[in-house]
């Protein structure tokens, strides 16, 4: 059976090929402007340019979104460019042989009825029309939306940078959603300056309607022969009609340019919209009703017109009365069907079910969002928005994006989605971070210079701000891009504000990373392994341990920092130890010594070697008696003295190691490891704090210091004989 082809129609043929017809139409543009042409087809470009004009109106109103018509700026400069063409070509006609074709005749003839008088007053006011009122007003509106969305643009791609970090839409949607903000402040930006066409185009008219009649009256006179009023009314009557052909569509689409800069956004065109917000209201339309009734009935009035519209008016409110009691009937109807639900979302199709339908505002779902918060989000002010726009260069939705992949990367863990967004209230170049709602750190950025850091302890000071970096509150300087040299040669560290800010985003999440995973989160992660594992987790679930226990031993660990990537040996680790204890922070110490081959070596100074802090043995000991355990926590009893004595002791020993460039480590017993470091955790966060059993068996340790047994606890005969 041959292959049947289709044959594509004209209309589309010509469609394929509308850059030539474009094309074409540009270069006949300019040829009108150079070549005379004859009459007859004169009229066909009026009559193409009118009907250009109304097709353009039509257009506008039928456009469901502004931007959706972007070609308008162009088009209105093309139309623009091609009347004023046919003004030079009618006004070459007019002079040349007193003739212009049958449109302009009719327009001089029969719209002013051959009255020039008549015509120039009427020209004159299309004139103030167009360029008064309805041009300079579309101007305005066109040149205020313009400034407006520049101005929100940043916002709007910040926005959507953030949803797409937070994971609510994709990279797909993300891309159109960016496409369609710039596409609108492209539109609104180029209607700022198709406006001036449309207001140099009425300029232009009135200054070709002028130059005609004086030289039509001219030429009548001196070339012609012509007496004085017939040459007035003649080449008057001609050079008027010219310009009311140009007016009007000019007016036609300085309407449309109106229309189209001050239409928002909707779903249905310009009649629909209008319709359904002009007769939504029934006591409006009785109230009108009244009022053209007292016009008709004032001395003088003519009583039909205004009692006949009273009558519509009337008619229409009766009719939108019973239509909005009948919808009020049903919405009243609707809780006693539903058990007490709103109306609002229970209606829908006969049939569907209630969740089916939309929740609108007011409805339990609506207002549900109103309590919802973010896990984690970041707030900067007014002066931080170019770090996270991105056609600025800023990248800091990007490098957030970065961090969490970082961190699934690094610790195992799935940091929630990071909501990015400023806030007022904040100074204009602070920054903070929030855990459910609540500011957990915060810090301040200079946009437009580098933060350079004291690393090496140099003795120059440069030129700017002083401050201190915000994660390791080292000693720090802002400065210019001029100061950057001087200070790399004087042993400065130089980062830029965002890097700042992801640095401190970055430390913050990993010390905050156990409050990050809950239940839900656990059970993604068990969800996973189960592909890979399902013997393990069927073990494991339910009959040794439930989901809240393993969610409690993994924020321990992730809690010091330790990951928890080697999720299969955790969950064996607590398989195997389950039947030991129940307790999260038993089963978590059992786990740490299986995990000790991975994460110990992070802290060693050189391979094999960990330089650390140890106790006292008779210290050790005696902090063994003070371990104090309730059924969900451990810590010690000491007493003040005994508390400071070991505060200030570590803080020595540890701020050795750190001044050294080394991490402060401590290594205890296992009994006095997970009491030790709850007790010392909010003195000295970044202490590590490992058990001898959970080094591997190759490392060794390099004592930097003992932290001493208290001397007040010391018997009185002992500290004799030590000073004897």
């Amino acid at each position: 059976m041959p292959h049947s082809t289709v044959t594509p129609g004209p209309v589309a043929t010509l469609l394929r090929r509308a850059d030539l017809i474009f094309t074409g139409g540009l270069f006949l543009t300019v040829l009108l402007l150079i070549m005379p042409i004859p009459a007859p087809l004169l009229d066909c470009f009026l009559a193409l340019n009118i009907g250009l004009s109304l097709l353009v109106l039509l257009a506008i109103i039928y456009v469901k979104d502004p931007p959706e018509f972007s070609s308008f700026p162009t088009l209105l400069l093309a139309l623009t460019l091609f009347r004023l063409a046919l003004n030079i070509s009618s006004t070459r006609q007019v002079l040349i042989h007193g003739y212009a074709g049958h449109v302009i005749d009719a327009f001089g003839h029969f719209v002013i009825q051959g009255n020039y008088i008549v015509g120039a007053v009427v020209f004159v006011i299309l004139v103030v029309i167009n360029f008064v009122v309805i041009t300079k007003g579309a101007g305005r509106i066109a040149e205020v939306s313009a400034r407006f969305t520049l101005d929100a643009l940043p916002g709007k791609q910040m926005a959507i940078d953030a949803e797409l970090n937070a994971g609510i839409i994709d990279e797909v949607t993300a891309t159109t959603r960016r496409l369609k903000v710039q596409k609108e402040a492209d539109f609104y930006g180029a209607m700022d300056g198709a406006s001036k066409f449309v207001r140099g185009d009425a300029i232009a008219g009135i200054i070709i309607t002028l130059v005609n009649v004086v030289g039509g009256f001219a030429i009548g006179v001196f070339q012609m022969g012509l007496s004085l009023p017939e040459s007035l009314q003649k080449f008057t009557l001609l050079s008027i009609g010219d310009g009311l052909v140009s007016q009007i569509p000019a007016l036609i689409l300085s309407v449309g340019a109106g229309i189209l800069v001050t239409r928002a956004s909707a779903n249905t065109n310009l009649g629909t919209q209008l319709a359904g917000q002009l007769f939504r209201y029934p006591r409006a339309m009785k109230i009108a009703a009244g009022m053209m009734l007292v016009f008709g009935l004032m001395p003088g009035m003519p009583l039909l017109p205004f009692v006949a519209l009273a009558g519509v008016a009337a008619y229409f409110a009766r009719i939108l009365q019973e239509q909005e009691e009948k919808d009020g009937h049903a919405l009243g109807d609707a809780p006693a069907a539903t058990g007490g639900k709103s109306a609002a979302s229970t209606r829908g199709k006969p049939g569907e079910p209630a969740h089916a339908a939309a929740p609108t505002p007011g409805s339990t779902e609506d207002v549900r969002k109103l309590i919802e918060i973010d896990i984690f989000a970041i707030e900067i002010g007014f002066g931080l928005l170019p770090l996270a726009d991105t056609k600025k260069g800023g990248e800091l939705l990007t490098r957030v994006t970065g961090v969490r992949k970082s961190l699934a990367r690094e610790k195992g863990i799935v940091v929630p989605p990071v909501s990015v967004r400023d806030n007022l209230e904040l100074e204009p170049n602070d920054y903070r971070f929030l855990l459910r709602g609540k500011p957990v750190a915060r810090g301040q950025l200079m946009p437009g210079r580098l933060l350079a850091m004291n690393v090496s302890g140099s003795k120059v000071r440069l030129k700017g701000v002083p401050t201190r970096e915000p994660v390791f509150n080292l000693e720090a300087t802002w400065i210019d891009e001029a100061e950057k040299k001087t200070a790399e040669i004087n042993g400065y560290t130089i980062v830029d504000p965002a890097s700042v800010l992801i640095t401190h985003l970055s430390e913050t999440l990993k010390l905050n990373a156990h409050h990050l995973l809950g239940r839900q989160e656990v059970q993604h992660l068990i969800d996973h392994l189960k592909q890979t594992q399902p013997a393990l987790v069927a073990e494991l679930i339910p009959d040794l341990v439930n989901l809240g226990i393993i969610q409690r031993v993994l924020q321990n660990l992730l809690r010091e920092n330790v990951a928890i990537l080697n999720q299969p040996l955790i969950l064996e680790g607590i398989a195997d130890f389950a039947s030991l204890s129940k307790n999260p922070d038993d089963l978590s110490e059992l786990v740490r010594r299986r995990l000790g081959l991975y994460f110990v070596p992070e802290h060693e100074c050189r391979p094999g070697v960990i330089r650390a802090v140890t106790l006292d043995p008779r210290l050790e000991h005696w902090l063994g008696t003070k371990i104090h355990r309730s059924p969900t926590e451990v810590g010690l009893a000491l007493d003040p003295a005994s508390a400071r004595h070991l505060l200030d002791e570590i803080t020595r020993r540890t701020g050795e190691l750190t001044a050294a460039g080394q991490p402060a480590v401590m290594v205890v017993s296992t009994e006095v490891r997970l009491p030790l470091k709850r007790f010392f955790e909010s003195s000295f966060p970044r202490l590590v704090v490992l058990a001898f059993q959970e080094l591997p068996t190759a490392t060794e340790i390099e004592n930097a210091g003992i932290v001493t047994f208290p001397a007040h606890l010391v018997p009185a005969e002992l500290t004799a004989k030590a000073a004897a």
